[in-house]
């Protein structure tokens, strides 16, 4: 098991997130950065999908009630393993009754703590990841909190340490054309992507909200229609809304674009305040950015195939 000793801001068990229920208005949940996930789980010779910890600006205490191997993958919140600094990127033993801790950090906004085996909830609707919103899976449809116990697997076996490197981060954010251009009209999709905008602090796992000083103000109004992680929407006060794994299933405001799949985890890192900027690009310019960050996992895969 592993207790949590203190909870920090937002510490919810995640894996991939349902697929196939939208259309009963269950939204996707899992990992806000998929990418993140399985480099921590390769690292262990995990399953890809297997359920990790998302831990959000950090300030967390756990404690492990048995032995086991763990992996950390994306934002750099300064954790340390009985007060010994430990790394992102990187594989380490853990012993009964260790504390693994976690600070804050000046750049990233999400780690993912893997253990060995993964952990083991139990899965609705083919998924372990928390519901935050319909408040199921996980422990107890919630996020985690002080005395909770999360169940995992002792490992007692061989370990190497290994380590690996995350994609780079972007800033500029490509995406897929607005399927409401013409209703938007050609200025305003112009001076979209020529603007650069700010992250708010009222952003969460529904959504990331941008903040700017041009004016994309509208008063188009259109009956629901689906929407999914990466959708961007246009409320009438002219603010995009960036909908990411928590977001609702169907939506009326019109949409400037979808942030193309190899993207939209860059979302999960982002910070208040944070600067945001986008551009269009063709089908084929996402299926090549789309076979870049693959390549970049199977590279991964071959090297640790012949360090372990």
């Amino acid at each position: 098991m592993i207790k949590v000793l203190k909870s920090g801001v937002l510490l919810t068990i995640q894996d991939f997130g349902r697929e196939g229920y939208r259309h009963l208005g269950v939204s996707k949940a899992g990992s806000l950065d998929p990418i993140a996930q399985i480099i921590a789980n390769r690292l262990l010779n995990n399953n890809d999908n297997d359920a990790v910890l998302e831990i959000t600006v950090g300030l967390c205490e756990l404690e492990f009630t048995c032995d086991t191997v763990i992996a950390l993958h994306g934002a750099d919140l300064q954790a340390t393993l009985d007060g010994h600094a430990i790394y992102p990127g990187w594989t380490y033993a853990v012993k009964n009754k260790q504390v693994l801790s976690f600070a804050t950090g000046r750049a990233g906004l999400r780690a993912y703590l893997a253990v060995k085996g993964g952990i083991q909830n139990t899965e609705v609707m083919g998924s372990k990841s928390t519901d935050l919103n319909a408040c199921f899976a996980g422990i107890e449809g919630r996020a985690l909190t002080t005395g909770d116990e999360i169940p995992i697997t002792p490992y007692y076996g061989e370990f190497i340490k290994v380590g690996a490197m995350a994609p780079a981060q972007r800033k500029l954010i490509r995406l897929h054309q607005s399927p409401h251009a013409n209703l938007l009209g050609e200025p305003l999709l112009s001076n979209f992507v020529s603007t650069a905008f700010k992250v708010s602090s009222n952003s969460n796992r529904m959504g990331v909200r941008l903040e700017h000083k041009n004016n994309l103000g509208h008063s188009h109004s259109l009956p629901s229609l689906g929407v999914s992680p990466g959708s961007i929407q246009l409320p009438p006060n002219g603010e995009p809304i960036v909908l990411l794994n928590d977001g609702q299933t169907t939506g009326g405001y019109p949409l400037l674009g979808t942030v193309i799949e190899a993207d939209l985890h860059q979302f999960a890192q982002f910070r208040p305040l944070d600067t945001v900027e986008f551009k269009y690009v063709t089908f084929e310019e996402a299926a090549k950015a789309k076979q870049k960050l693959d390549g970049h996992l199977h590279q991964l895969s071959l090297a640790l195939k012949n360090n372990l």
